[in-house]
């Protein structure tokens, strides 16, 4: 990897964050006689998503959070799936819901975002959560964004006054991006793949995030020296082996990591960055949720963002 002092290590960091996780979703079974609990609904047979929910649910089982699956034909009605989703809403015992996305293309992903009931939508989606968030006052932070941000805080310390630029103008990614930074008083640009003039934007950057999805388009020219880098794009490369001359997949971010490594400050890996930030996130709203569904206070680790 080289450069070793300037990784951002996700693995590490989510590490630490989970220990945390883990004493109070062990508090809470102490006290309420049973575990934190998650349901994942997973539509059809995407090979990715089958893996994201694979490791979600493995992760909440390590952390002391119960996990329900439920899984559906790809050829499920939109009609079926809300009515799982209702049930979901309706369990005491259930505390978060999350539906995989991608979804299949007959169903509206709008009209199950806004069916899981916004004190159980650990993903942060719904527009009650996404409104309290941008007003500051939030509830559930999408887990990739509060990924992000907690390395960012633990690296930085100080934010106040960093000039941040954000590639990708997701609901996902780059929309709560931007309210976490302008709580901590950065000045924020958001850019994306329309943008005139993106690289000289990126220059100007001592934050830059990377969630726009096309492999390995920020290099050394979109970057000033002592940035940090947070690479959220995930990307999957074919490429020919040299020795065995065999076609093989490798994973690669947005960012081209050989060519900016030197000039960075600080830089995520892909893989090994965000992404396990974010399923740690996960685990925080989901317990921060089964707190809320008792009607307890909730000692939040990233204590008071706003």
């Amino acid at each position: 990897m080289g450069n070793i002092k300037k990784i951002i290590n996700g693995k590490e960091y989510s590490e630490k964050f989970l220990k945390q996780v883990y004493t109070l979703s062990t508090n809470f079974y102490k006290r309420f006689n049973r575990k934190p609990c998650l349901a994942v609904i997973l539509v059809g047979d995407n090979t990715a998503s089958g893996i994201y929910v694979k490791n979600k649910v493995h992760t909440a089982e390590k952390n002391g959070i119960k996990s329900v699956k439920v899984i559906l034909s790809n050829k499920v009605s939109e009609a079926s799936l809300l009515n799982e989703i209702l049930k979901l809403n309706e369990d005491q015992n259930v505390d978060g819901i999350l539906v995989q996305l991608p979804l299949p293309v007959h169903i509206s992903e709008k009209n199950i975002i806004h069916s899981i009931n916004p004190m159980k939508d650990v993903d942060g989606f719904h527009p009650i959560n996404f409104g309290k968030l941008f007003m500051g006052n939030p509830n559930f932070i999408p887990c990739t964004p509060l990924g992000c941000y907690y390395m960012l805080k633990n690296e930085l310390k100080e934010l106040s006054g960093k000039n941040a630029v954000i590639i990708g103008r997701s609901n996902i990614v780059g929309k709560p991006m931007a309210s976490l930074l302008l709580a901590s008083n950065c000045s924020v640009t958001i850019t994306h793949s329309k943008t005139k003039n993106l690289r000289e934007h990126c220059k100007k950057a001592d934050i830059l995030i990377s969630a726009v999805g096309i492999p390995e388009m920020v290099d050394e020219t979109y970057v000033k020296n002592n940035a940090i880098i947070l690479d959220v794009g995930i990307n999957r490369l074919q490429f020919v082996n040299s020795e065995t001359k065999a076609n093989e997949t490798k994973l690669v971010g947005d960012v081209n990591f050989g060519k900016v490594v030197n000039i960075a400050k600080k830089i995520t890996p892909v893989p090994g960055g965000v992404g396990p930030m974010t399923i740690a996130c996960l685990m925080h709203n989901t317990v921060k949720a089964a707190y809320k569904n008792k009607k307890q206070s909730f000692n939040d680790i990233l204590g008071e963002i706003f």
